[in-house]
């Protein structure tokens, strides 16, 4: 596998890496995509900056560029994620692998860190993470945690899991707490009935992955966040990641790391 962000970028423009971006070039910053009309932009940053756990911004782009200057100054995020949603009124109409037929000279895209980054650090410290090694798309759940409402954007936490024995969650927390840019520390360990999820085994987003008798569930705020918000919502068109297609950015993983 590449560890050159550029050269993945091509293959997934290209058509050739189609699948979920987990445990994709190791090293280099994972992120969400969220893409508005101009008129939605400014409650969407508000939005970010009120649920900074959930909603990390790493860049907005200028309005009508598909180029994000700051994360990967090569990249068209037209075409180099894997798959993206597409949302009418609130309502998700299509998945496809190119937005370009879509595009609209008053988009901005909103960048936003995303937690696979803090995957290798885990690794590297002997954590295991499931949905990695069962060739999965991390399981994530809508929660009863509300988020701080901006103009029409509201709704609930979402949440990215990742079953753990007691010791590694331990461990986990104080690994993922020195990367507060991608979510940093887990919002809840242990029961996910307080946070209002009922059966693990039925992910809202991404895909169910095994949980072992001496293993707890650990999450961790979710950058599919918007996308609940901007379902919930009366924008006339929005385009997002599909979850677990992230867009893999130039930027390196200790950028985020803080002491």
């Amino acid at each position: 596998m590449t560890n050159d962000a550029s050269q993945i970028r091509q293959s997934i423009r290209q058509g050739k890496w189609t699948k979920p971006t987990t445990g994709a070039n190791p090293g280099n910053t994972q992120a969400n995509l969220v893409i508005l009309p101009k008129q939605y932009a400014y409650d969407f940053w508000l939005f970010c900056i009120r649920n900074p756990k959930s909603c990390p911004l790493l860049e907005v782009t200028d309005e009508g560029s598909p180029v994000p200057v700051k994360t990967a100054p090569d990249a068209d995020l037209r075409t180099d994620l894997p798959k993206y949603r597409i949302y009418q009124n609130g309502k998700m109409i299509k998945e496809v692998t190119d937005i370009s037929d879509y595009w609209s000279d008053d988009f901005v895209s909103f960048i936003i860190g995303c937690s696979f980054t803090f995957e290798k650090p885990l690794l590297d410290n002997g954590i295991p993470i499931r949905h990695i090694d069962e060739g999965r798309n991390v399981p994530m759940y809508r929660t009863n945690i509300p988020c701080e409402s901006a103009g029409e954007l509201s709704g609930p936490m979402v949440v990215s899991m990742r079953p753990m024995k007691p010791a590694d969650a331990i461990r986990a927390v104080q690994i993922t707490s020195r990367f507060p840019s991608v979510h940093g520390a887990p919002v809840h360990i242990g029961d996910p009935g307080t946070i209002g999820i009922n059966d693990l085994s039925k992910p809202d987003f991404g895909d169910d992955v095994t949980i072992h008798a001496d293993e707890i569930p650990v999450f961790w705020a979710c950058g599919v966040t918007p996308q609940a918000a901007v379902m919930n919502s009366d924008s006339d068109m929005a385009i997002t990641h599909a979850p677990g297609h992230m867009f893999i950015t130039d930027l390196k993983e200790e950028a985020h790391a803080v002491m």
